[in-house]
């Protein structure tokens, strides 16, 4: 699948990728800062995991990082604002906030949802930490919990990680997005997610690469694409 637009860097690229300093976070993108907090690395709440986690449904923390996807989704939002301001809009697996609060920051309307009640209870407090303002809410992709064609934008990064995630992300963008609506995804290269694209597309969608960027974040780096979903 081509890039579609060209590839210009959307994040500056620093010897020294970010890192938390005791549970907090500064982010600069493009001309906005961010400030991040947690309670908790991704590794200690790992380990404080017990059996009830590992069921059908499993609760990892994975929400409790920023991962290179995220930070590729918010550059992508900032960049874009006049694509976004006033919009409806809706962040999928927001985790702690960032891409909420980077569409926030460039003026969109944002609705943020996670299956995680930890990552809400972040996500709450860093929006109040940069001022911004976020409506959120625990969501289960298989009931989602707003009226149909109730936004004008979806995103969502690094959402695509399971095989079994496709199967409720098909009928919730069909059912949320409002005519003439786009779905954004950044996802990292994973052998798991190449067949996406063209069931997307084998499912009636239109599928754009729009944007591809090495990135990194503290010890990872991922190259990361950025999509575009139309019905």
């Amino acid at each position: 699948m081509p890039v579609k637009h060209a590839s210009t860097p959307l994040l500056a690229a620093t010897s020294t990728p970010p890192d938390w300093i005791a549970g907090r976070l500064r982010l600069r993108i493009a001309d906005r800062e961010f400030t991040l907090c947690r309670d908790q690395d991704m590794e200690a709440l790992w380990e404080s995991l017990g059996q009830e986690h590992f069921g059908a449904d499993e609760h990892m923390p994975y929400w409790a990082e920023i991962w290179p996807a995220s930070l590729l989704l918010s550059a992508w939002l900032t960049a874009r604002a006049g694509d976004i301001i006033g919009r409806r809009c809706l962040d999928l697996g927001c985790g702690m906030g960032l891409s909420a609060l980077a569409g926030a920051a460039a003026g969109a309307r944002v609705a943020a949802v996670d299956y995680e009640e930890a990552a809400l209870a972040h996500a709450a407090r860093n929006a109040r930490t940069n001022g911004l303002a976020v409506d959120l809410a625990v969501m289960d992709w298989r009931r989602p919990c707003f009226v149909p064609a109730a936004f004008d934008v979806i995103w969502g990064s690094d959402i695509l990680y399971e095989n079994r995630f496709y199967e409720p992300l098909v009928p919730l963008f069909r059912t949320l997005l409002a005519p003439g609506g786009r779905i954004w995804l950044s996802e990292p290269w994973r052998q798991v997610s190449q067949p996406v694209w063209g069931r997307l597309a084998a499912d009636g969608f239109r599928v754009a690469k729009l944007h591809e960027e090495s990135v990194s974040f503290s010890t990872y780096r991922s190259t990361v694409s950025l999509y575009e979903i139309r019905l």
